[in-house]
């Protein structure tokens, strides 16, 4: 047999094996809540293909691919527990079985291991919390399909209701139009009809109720059996907490905004300060799609090196904010074309840091230039740090945060040497660090950090919003050995 032959024969294998993982995956989803992720990445309504790329991904750890032969193990002996609802990563589990040195076997690891999910200490499913999206633009959209794609068990949280001003003949069908496809993000993954009768949107069999509203005090959402809901304001409009004390009507409990909050609204990054969000708030933002990126990576330098001070600069996609061709425009410079020229204009990101890291004492400045592509940004983040230290530490520093830590679904890694925008859109991570193009000099460390600026920033809203009404679920093992 030649190496070629041995080589398909072996990806054949592992195609068998991720087959098989596919259906045990799903009954763990739907039948107990059970998310399975493979070094923070989920499996749930994967295909056999994307499951071998995940796994293949692991590479990073010490050079070598992580086995689908690896993993079945331990996804078959969590099908033997009894969990309740969580996270269970099979990448973390594999890593820490092969580092512990007690000779313990695969099912006695993984019980050991995910011991705060089952028996006495699970967590009882929770009923499905309603959510209502006002306004439905790129990052309304984007988080319709988070939230439709993470309702497949039943439980966690259902997107009940979209609030838009009425845009004539047909509008029902062409949001629905532009829900089941994006130009940068692709086909929807399901099937979309519209009840233009019923002013009903139904994705993947759950029935979405299209309000028309130019007011958000003009809408009782109870008359449409909605309750306790969170409202995430996808519109901007409303920023303060008198502006958006507004959506608080009938039917509805907390106020989600997706753009930085004014005066004393909390700007919350998950990962970084979501625990911090008291029970009793009902009015919180997410801060920016710049923020999300910068704050986890400052945070975890910081934690390790300490900050003095430092400077940001994002190249950042264009906008809908922005003119397709030069027009008026409110803003000095977003009035020129945004496909045609790169456009220097502000960034609140850097100020915003102060809101999600109080205890961070450096000064961090920060500037912006819009360019012309429709997503994913980078953020150059030029550090002064405490001590002083090198890129080989630095380097396996970050890679090993983006692995193993708090932060590993906030800080992705990649050592593609020909990393370009287009290679992270549809990124779930805040922002990804390039390693290539990292640069230390002493105390002196520039990081170079990608975003999807529409849907990495949506996961996060969706983090912060599941943590919020209490169906963000425990991740096991916490950390690894």
């Amino acid at each position: 047999m030649t190496v070629n032959d041995d080589s398909f024969t072996n990806w054949k294998i592992r195609e068998e094996i991720a087959e098989s993982m596919i259906p045990l995956i799903g009954k763990l989803h739907r039948e107990r809540d059970v998310t399975v992720l493979l070094h923070s990445r989920s499996l749930v309504n994967k295909s056999v293909v994307s499951i071998l790329k995940t796994h293949r991904f692991a590479r990073q750890i010490a050079g070598a691919e992580l086995s689908v032969t690896e993993t079945m193990p331990f996804l078959q002996a969590l099908t033997a527990l009894d969990l309740g609802p969580s996270q269970i990563d099979l990448g973390m589990l594999a890593t820490a079985h092969k580092a512990d040195e007690r000779g313990l076997s695969v099912a006695e690891f993984t019980a050991e291991a995910v011991a705060g999910a089952t028996g006495a200490n699970k967590i009882e499913r929770r009923e499905s919390r309603d959510v209502v999206l006002y306004g439905f633009g790129r990052i309304g959209r984007l988080v319709a399909r988070l939230l439709i794609e993470k309702a497949g068990s039943g439980n966690g949280l259902r997107l009940r209701a979209i609030v838009v001003r009425g845009g004539g003949d047909q509008d029902i069908v062409k949001r629905a139009s532009l829900l089941r496809r994006d130009s940068i993000h692709g086909q929807f993954h399901g099937t979309i009809t519209v009840d233009e009768a019923n002013s009903t949107i139904v994705a993947n069999g759950n029935a979405i109720k299209v309000i028309y509203a130019d007011d958000p005090t003009a809408v009782d959402y109870t008359e449409y059996g909605i309750r306790d809901a969170i409202l995430i304001d996808n519109t901007g409009k409303w920023r303060d907490r008198e502006g958006l004390s507004k959506h608080l009507r009938p039917g509805i409990e907390k106020v989600v905004l997706t753009a930085p909050g004014k005066g004393d609204v909390p700007n919350i990054v998950h990962g970084v300060n979501h625990d911090t969000v008291k029970p009793d708030e009902q009015i919180l933002s997410c801060a920016s799609c710049t923020t999300n990126a910068i704050v986890p990576p400052l945070k975890a330098m910081d934690d390790e090196y300490g900050v003095l001070r430092g400077h940001v600069e994002t190249v950042h996609s264009f906008t809908n904010d922005q003119n397709l061709l030069d027009n008026y425009h409110k803003s000095e410079r977003r009035g020129r074309s945004a496909p045609l020229n790169m456009v220097i204009t502000e960034t609140g990101a850097a100020s915003a840091v102060a809101k999600a890291l109080p205890d961070l004492k450096a000064k961090i400045s920060g500037s912006s230039i819009r360019v012309p592509v429709p997503d994913v940004s980078i953020a150059i983040l030029n550090l002064q740090l405490a001590r002083e230290t090198t890129r080989e530490e630095v380097h396996d520093y970050l890679r090993e945060v983006s692995l193993t830590s708090p932060l590993r679904r906030q800080i992705d890694f990649t050592t593609a040497p020909d990393a370009v925008s287009s290679d992270f859109i549809g990124s779930r991570h805040a922002s990804i660090v390039d390693a290539g193009a990292l640069k230390v000099d002493g105390d002196n460390a520039i990081l170079y950090l990608w975003y999807d600026n529409e849907f990495g920033y949506s996961c996060q809203v969706v983090r912060v919003v599941q943590h919020v009404s209490g169906v963000e679920y425990p991740t096991f093992p916490a950390t690894a050995v």
